[in-house]
């Protein structure tokens, strides 16, 4: 095998295919990337047996052929050489020579038997969307999923599709993040858990550009995702997903209407008085016209009052103030709405379309 590329389109390839290269594993196979180069172009590929990712590097063939080459050596090696062409050729006993200028590189290579290639998936139940719309869906909801695997539904993220709405959803325990977005098309009813991983990887590889589009395939046991040079397969996460439905509501006894910076502003502050693992609960007091927020623990004390806009009783309710803040900021809206029942009900935080639905239960407090 030969083949020529830029360093820039060797590197931004390796940087994709190590997402699915595993950090810790016993099989040294999956520590490879594997290089196809054939006809229809130069081929990367990582598979670490759950997420499994190809990406076609541009380039020129001078010989056919593949090889498996260790991940990290690789990606360090091309990322300290001069910015020009570089050329990597394997000879049959697999040894690979990586030339650049004046920098000249050999390697162990691997044959790639054992190597895991990307399971073949029918390609027919699909929906398109932008890759800025997904890239953004994922990040806006992605922070509230179990950390934990003792529930492993609940380490993915509900992806589901009902006419020309995509839903996404995921929920830890405490708190409840949901997107809608409308399609372009009507599509067939779809239901799938995606793992956490797998989105937080694809997040990181989509790119920003609302006019690129990614198709997601739906097969019995793994998505797909196919851009324009890059394909990801998944494994799904077997399980039926909580029924959401159940636990949304429209009944609320108090409707807050807020400036989301200032509110996120002050409940960050209050942060200064809360070591990491603490379990201390910023305190809402809304009355007519303003709310107080307040927070005390070992380390001192704060109290700071915003305006706001209220609509019914007052209450006062504690929140884990990280679980707040994630919302606030998944949010971009100037203006949020939260909608309260008592002090031991959740808090929604919804706009009139309901774009955006954020759940958060309450903390208990002693005053």
């Amino acid at each position: 095998m030969k083949i020529v590329c830029s360093r820039s389109d060797l590197q931004k390839a390796i940087a994709i295919s190590m997402r699915a290269v595993p950090v810790h594993t016993t099989m040294p196979i999956l520590e490879c990337i594997m290089i196809v180069a054939e006809s229809d172009g130069i081929h990367f590929i990582s598979n670490d047996t759950e997420l499994g990712i190809e990406t076609v590097v541009p380039g020129s063939i001078v010989e056919k052929g593949r090889v498996a080459i260790q991940a990290r050596m690789l990606s360090d090696m091309i990322r300290k050489l001069p910015d020009n062409e570089v050329i990597i050729s394997v000879d049959e006993s697999k040894m690979v020579k990586v030339v650049c200028e004046r920098a000249n590189f050999q390697l162990a290579g691997l044959g790639g038997e054992d190597f895991t290639y990307l399971p073949v998936v029918e390609k027919e139940d699909f929906i398109s969307i932008s890759q800025y719309t997904l890239k953004d869906v994922i990040q806006k909801t992605i922070f509230s999923i179990a950390v934990n695997e003792n529930n492993r539904v609940l380490s993915g993220e509900l992806f589901r599709v009902r006419g020309d709405e995509f839903q996404v959803v995921s929920l830890d325990g405490h708190r409840i993040s949901i997107r809608n977005t409308a399609l372009k098309e009507v599509y067939s009813e779809k239901k799938v858990i995606v793992p956490g991983k797998t989105l937080s990887e694809i997040s990181k590889i989509l790119g920003d550009d609302a006019e690129e589009n990614v198709n997601i395939y739906f097969a019995a046991n793994h998505i797909v995702f196919e851009m324009k040079d890059t394909t990801i397969v998944s494994r799904l996460i077997d399980g039926e997903f909580f029924r959401i439905e159940n636990m949304l509501s429209s009944d609320y006894e108090t409707k807050i209407r807020v400036g989301r910076r200032e509110l996120l502003a002050a409940i960050d502050r209050s942060t200064l008085f809360v070591r990491e693992n603490d379990k201390k609960p910023i305190i809402f007091n809304v009355t007519d016209g303003y709310m107080q927020l307040s927070i005390d623990s070992q380390i001192g004390s704060m109290q700071e009052e915003i305006d706001v806009d209220k609509e019914g009783k007052d209450i006062m309710i504690g929140f884990n103030p990280r679980f707040m803040m994630d919302a606030l900021r998944a949010i971009e809206e100037e203006t949020v709405t939260l909608y309260l029942v008592n002090p031991k009900a959740p808090c929604f935080i919804r706009n009139d379309t309901e774009d955006y639905i954020y759940i958060i239960l309450p903390v208990n407090f002693i005053r």
